[in-house]
């Protein structure tokens, strides 16, 4: 029986020497390239250089080095076709039974900043996937081997077996395609890109961890992380403690941090509730951010999401222990804060990434047959005096408490209102088929919490965000019937003058964003 051969020719070299000596030691040859070759060599791997195969130089600075007849032909060649078998005796070509390949650092160059086209195209590899796939191709007959994580394995078969097993090359052909299909996605990713072509959408997700079911128990579902690395994301979270995430949590999770990001290192806390929020305050800390919060809905919270972007201490973690919730999530856990918070057994605790706002994202939707995309929606503008659209200007603590509505009713289903004062939510109406039913809800559950208080929620100085435009003036009204003292809406109903009438009439001041928020 003829000697078993390997192609060998790698970028990322861990662990190779150990593979190699051990395919050596097992009767195997080996064939290299280039730095691999020399690698091997000086550790003590003796080697047939591919030009001693091919009978032909690299050439081109090595661009050429692989394409050749006697590999490929070594490689696809069917040792069960009488024919073939022939063909590469008559043109003296040996086989070739393993390939280690894995492919030059594409992605790698391309993330690194002020990396070139020039740089990146020589980072592009073609020798090693075409090897890849004629190996894989023909994988009846070649083991193919890209991902240094198979070394044991392999080394392993061939030891004990004399070859790899039929059903692992099929998997490791499979696993082969799979890395190719990335590589080439990537670069034609980059490719059109810089082309400005945009007719096609490539996306890459890795499997993260396999869930229960999806939003209800007869629904499978699966968590997949994107490549890319983002702050805000529960991809790159680390839990600490708690039991798995649920398709549910993960939708709640995401839709509580996105409200995070939009107030930086100012102390926030936010309660969520069916991704939307229910209590949200900010603070002079993470303490007080948490109370303010949880005042907003003691009811609602109960089962909640908790975000902060505060380190959570001992004082803050006692405060939410007594609190039935799913998930906390924060920048950082105090060892204390953690061992308050681990006596509860399900209690998810997870870090999160909230350093910076990172680049900008896309978002995707699922529709029948299709997919949705557009820009994730994290520009917030900053509200001015100048916005002012009533006879009735605002004072600086209403811009204060209007910012802050507006920050968060752009979180809320729409059509969407929230009342607010001195920071923090009184009201949340969200999801309702006309904006004065969200009015409605909102204001109603304002009075009930101020009367929880003991004051009159037409003494309180409240102000109203609402994510789109009045079409009429009746939501105004309501608004005046429950002393809101200042309101922002985005602006552009051609009722528009109505609305500022019926603000005007009651003294109430109003400002026009000129930003919708709708989320649907």
């Amino acid at each position: 029986m003829a000697q078993k051969r390997a192609l060998v020719s790698v970028s990322d070299k861990t662990g190779l020497v150990e593979f190699v000596k051990g395919l050596q030691a097992a009767g195997w040859q080996i064939i290299a390239t280039g730095g691999t070759q020399k690698l091997l060599e000086e550790s003590g791997v003796k080697t047939i250089g591919i030009s001693e195969v091919t009978g032909f130089p690299e050439i081109c600075d090595g661009r050429v080095k692989t394409l050749h007849p006697k590999v490929h032909g070594a490689l696809l060649a069917r040792r069960d076709e009488p024919s073939h078998m022939e063909a590469l005796a008559q043109n003296g070509i040996e086989l070739i039974d393993l390939v280690c390949v894995n492919l030059y650092p594409f992605r790698e160059t391309i993330a690194k900043e002020g990396t070139t086209m020039a740089e990146a195209i020589e980072k592009i590899d073609i020798g090693g996937p075409s090897m890849l796939r004629s190996a894989a191709k023909n994988w009846n007959d070649v083991t193919v081997v890209c991902d240094p994580n198979d070394y044991s394995r392999v080394l392993k078969e061939i030891q004990s077996e004399g070859n790899t097993r039929k059903e692992t090359r099929l998997e490791l052909s499979a696993k082969a395609y799979t890395h190719t299909a990335e590589y080439d996605m990537c670069i034609a990713a980059y490719m059109r890109k810089a082309a400005g072509l945009n007719e096609k959408l490539f996306l890459e997700y890795d499997l993260k961890q396999g869930l229960r079911y999806g939003e209800n128990p007869h629904q499978d579902a699966k968590f997949y992380a994107a490549q890319e690395q983002v702050p805000y994301s529960l991809a790159s979270a680390k839990q600490l403690h708690g039991k798995e995430l649920s398709y549910n949590n993960i939708q709640d999770a995401n839709a509580a941090l996105n409200i995070v990001r939009e107030f930086g290192k100012t102390p926030f806390c936010v309660g969520l509730k069916h991704m939307n929020p229910c209590g949200a305050a900010i603070g002079k800390n993470g303490v007080e951010a948490w109370q303010k919060a949880y005042d907003a809905d003691r009811v609602s919270i109960f089962g909640g999401i908790v975000a902060t972007n505060c380190v959570v201490d001992k004082e803050m973690a006692e405060g939410m222990k007594p609190i039935f919730l799913e998930i906390i999530m924060a920048p950082r856990f105090t060892e204390e804060a953690l061992a308050v918070l681990e006596t509860k057994k399900n209690l998810r605790l997870l870090e999160v990434d909230m350093s910076s706002e990172g680049p900008k994202q896309m978002q995707y939707v699922s529709v029948n047959g299709g997919l949705l995309a557009q820009q994730l929606d994290t520009e917030t503008i900053r509200l001015t005096k100048e916005m002012c659209v009533t006879e009735t200007q605002p004072t600086d603590e209403q811009m204060s408490d209007l910012q802050f509505g507006w920050h968060i009713v752009k979180h809320v289903k729409s059509n969407a209102i929230v009342v607010v004062k001195d920071g923090r939510t009184y009201g949340v109406g969200a999801g309702q088929m006309n904006r004065v039913g969200s009015a409605a809800i909102a204001l109603k559950q304002a009075q009930e919490s101020l009367a929880a208080e003991g004051k009159d929620i037409k003494e309180a100085g409240l102000v109203m965000a609402s994510d789109g435009f009045f079409p009429f003036g009746d939501s105004v009204e309501s608004a005046a019937e429950y002393g809101i003292r200042a309101i922002v809406q985005p602006g552009g109903s051609v009722r528009d003058q109505e609305s500022i009438d019926v603000a005007n009439a009651h003294h109430i001041t109003m400002l026009f964003s000129g930003m919708r928020h709708f989320k649907h």
